[in-house]
């Protein structure tokens, strides 16, 4: 597949429908990958510690999750390219799963959230398969912990395993764990758990397609959220001009 280099993140130039399409084949082959959904701030994550950039660029898929992206692959000679929006694939999945009966795993958010998530689920796909949840402390898991959690998910045996933990920590997840679970997809989607379980609202669509969702989110979230926006998209602009320039490469 050929890829676009966007600050040295290899972003999938994939389509909606045939990321679904992919998800479909990976778990009826057995393949085991995970999909990283990449807006700009999880290209500046990358672009800043190598150790986050291996764990996107090592993944099935890395697709483009806001509209700089999706307007940079368009750029780059993928005119058809559309946003694969975290919240969006996690619900287009779930109706594809209530026909093929894949099941599912939901791993992250905070107390209370991954149950909320599914009960909202179970009401719009009555049929959904839901493997189980898990709510991880805030903190690095020790080595027994972590193992357990992966015996538990493996013991459900889920088809794909969504994970919440927001960019960088769910792609790093996905890169160290995806190989030690049964289930043959991993996606991580971030907020999408918080929108879904009721918690967080999401912009409205006009502001989504016209890239402006950063601005609805900050207002939401000013305290945690204004170094990823106020400082990361300024600098995500300069480093994409130094590229384009190339002025400054990326392998």
């Amino acid at each position: 597949m050929e890829l676009v280099n966007i600050l040295g993140v290899n972003v999938s130039p994939v389509p909606f429908t045939g990321v679904l399409e992919m998800i479909e084949s990976w778990i009826e082959a057995g393949t085991k990958k995970y999909i990283c959904c990449t807006p700009v701030s999880s290209v500046m994550a990358a672009h800043d510690d190598k150790k986050v950039m291996d764990a996107i660029n090592g993944a099935g898929l890395a697709v483009p999750d806001g509209m700089p992206i999706v307007w940079i692959v368009q750029l780059a000679g993928f005119p058809n390219q559309d946003r694969v929006y975290g919240p969006d694939l996690l619900t287009s999945v779930c109706g594809l799963s209530e026909k093929k009966g894949y099941s599912h795993f939901f791993y992250g958010g905070q107390p209370g959230i991954p149950e909320r998530l599914v009960g909202n689920l179970k009401h719009q796909f009555p049929c959904l398969k839901v493997a189980g949840t898990y709510c991880p402390p805030f903190r690095p898991l020790t080595a027994e912990e972590d193992s357990g959690i992966i015996d538990e998910i493996n013991r459900n045996s889920p088809d794909i395993v969504w994970v919440g933990l927001g960019s960088p920590k769910q792609d790093l997840w996905m890169s160290e764990h995806y190989q030690k679970l049964d289930a043959k997809v991993c996606i991580g989607i971030g907020a999408a758990f918080d929108f879904h379980a009721g918690r967080v609202k999401q912009a409205p669509r006009w502001m989504q397609r016209s890239g402006l969702e950063w601005v609805y989110r900050l207002w939401q979230e000013p305290t945690r959220l204004w170094r990823r926006y106020l400082v990361g998209n300024p600098m995500f602009v300069f480093f994409l001009i130094l590229q384009l320039l190339r002025i400054r490469k990326y392998e």
